[in-house]
């Protein structure tokens, strides 16, 4: 079961955060954090988002396969890091993987996708144990399938623009629900960064008020060429 925790690092008041932060360089008065927070809100409603670069969201992300997690990864803005399960010392009796809905909704299907990875299973196991390989070189019969693990730091920003790409329709299946999971999560931990989820995270559509997409899902019109 996939899964998101968000790491207690992350700041409970993230829009008092970038209000503070603001406030030092115009030179008000940061101890009094209802104004703080007022002028968080106003820096955002304003457009003036690089106040979201000073909040950091750390979280784990479990039970994603290793193909969505190399995607996640091409969002590097902002200078994020991570930190990746290895596949050197993979549990190979404990092998997770992702199924893919159109699969897990085929029984005949599945039961092909299961075997095949009962196989890679199997036969990392024997090369380890019979061939003496090393559990490295073995793992190179792991698909991109396989379930692995991150621990993720990364800004507001970088992961409200994240949103706008993946939460499109059009996008890859499981980077929309990991993305819907991280909302979910963090719409939890506080009633700050519920506001923030609700009004900021959205597919590049509801930014834009028109589908930017060559094959549009029809969710809002496509710009009219000229």
């Amino acid at each position: 079961m996939a899964k998101v925790t968000i790491i207690s690092e992350t700041p409970k008041n993230p829009i008092t955060l970038m209000g503070e932060r603001a406030g030092v360089c115009w030179g008000a008065d940061i101890t009094n954090q209802e104004k703080n927070y007022k002028r968080g809100l106003d820096c955002i409603k304003s457009g003036h988002h690089r106040v979201m670069e000073y909040v950091n969201v750390e979280m784990i992300l479990d039970g994603y396969s290793a193909r969505v997690i190399r995607e996640w990864y091409t969002h590097i803005g902002g200078a994020p890091t991570r930190l990746q399960a290895s596949t050197r010392y993979i549990n190979y009796k404990d092998f997770e993987y992702i199924i893919p809905p159109t699969i897990e909704s085929n029984e005949e299907a599945k039961k092909i996708y299961m075997d095949t990875m009962q196989q890679i299973t199997d036969a990392c196991s024997q090369l380890e144990a019979q061939f003496g390989i090393p559990r490295e070189d073995a793992a190179m019969l792991l698909p991109l399938g396989m379930g692995t693990k991150i621990v993720d730091k990364r800004n507001l920003r970088n992961l409200i623009e994240m949103s706008h790409q993946r939460l499109c329709t059009r996008a890859y299946w499981e980077y929309r629900r990991l993305m819907q999971d991280i909302m979910k999560e963090l719409t939890a931990y506080s009633k700050e960064w519920a506001y923030l989820v609700e009004h900021y995270f959205q597919p590049k559509c509801e930014l834009a008020g028109f589908c930017t997409e060559k094959k549009s899902c029809g969710r809002k019109p496509p710009l009219q060429a000229e």
